[in-house]
């Protein structure tokens, strides 16, 4: 049973708006994950019901029993995907989270800059607090965790301490998902078109250079929001 653990009254202008649906095109994670992560569960083992509570509180309010995330919500999902698809277990992920939290100061210790500085030291010693070193093999698991955050950071641009832009198009400069423009959605940089209107566009028009010409965005641009648009689907 899903449970939900919100704030209230938030400010949503500059911090970004997204469904749990557009998250999960985005950073291509099954909509149930998100739910279950940031609205919390329950199940039963035997006789028992047993709660999970949510990984963290969204930074947007529920609407309607919806869960809504902001920009910073979705790098930690981010975060997390990689460690899951690195092989880490996502009761290994959550203990670093509490454990980061209390290194970072911030209920989004993914998303900051001591996490990319530190983030290999921190996830070890919270798998040492909680005995997982026994059980896991240290070394191998040091690289990984070394080479998620690398790989992780590498098209995050980092501002104040924290993450304040994603350019999710191989990193390229082109495309960025920015929360202070167009609520955070994915757009050509310069211009501040969404790239899903352009490629859309393109499909109804059958030409990226008039295309071009009806937005006034350079052809190159819209190339790479039809690309992009192109790998959100595949």
């Amino acid at each position: 049973m899903l449970q939900t653990h919100y704030q209230k009254d938030t400010p949503t202008l500059g911090i970004g708006y997204y469904t749990v649906p557009e998250a999960a095109r985005l950073l291509k994670i099954r909509p149930l994950n998100i739910r279950r992560w940031l609205g919390g569960y329950s199940y039963t083992h035997g006789d028992k019901t047993i709660d999970m509570p949510p990984l963290w509180t969204p930074q947007l309010p529920a609407y309607d029993h919806h869960i809504e995330l902001g920009f910073r919500d979705l790098i930690e999902l981010r975060v997390i995907k990689s460690f899951l698809d690195a092989g880490l277990s996502i009761l290994t992920v959550r203990n670093c989270l509490e454990y980061a939290r209390e290194c970072a100061g911030d209920d989004h210790p993914f998303s900051t800059r001591r996490f990319r500085t530190d983030g290999r030291t921190i996830f070890l010693e919270s798998m040492r607090r909680t005995g997982e070193d026994e059980v896991l093999d240290l070394k191998s698991h040091q690289y990984a965790i070394k080479k998620v955050i690398d790989r992780t950071f590498k098209d995050l641009d980092i501002s104040h301490d924290i993450v304040t832009r994603w350019r999710p198009f191989e990193g390229r400069q082109s495309i960025v998902i920015d929360p202070k423009r167009a609520f955070g959605q994915p757009i050509a940089t310069n211009y501040g078109v969404p790239t899903v209107v352009l490629a859309d566009a393109v499909k109804a028009e059958g030409s990226i250079t008039r295309v071009s010409r009806l937005y006034d965005v350079s052809p190159s641009a819209v190339r790479d929001a039809v690309k992009f648009e192109q790998s959100l689907a595949a």
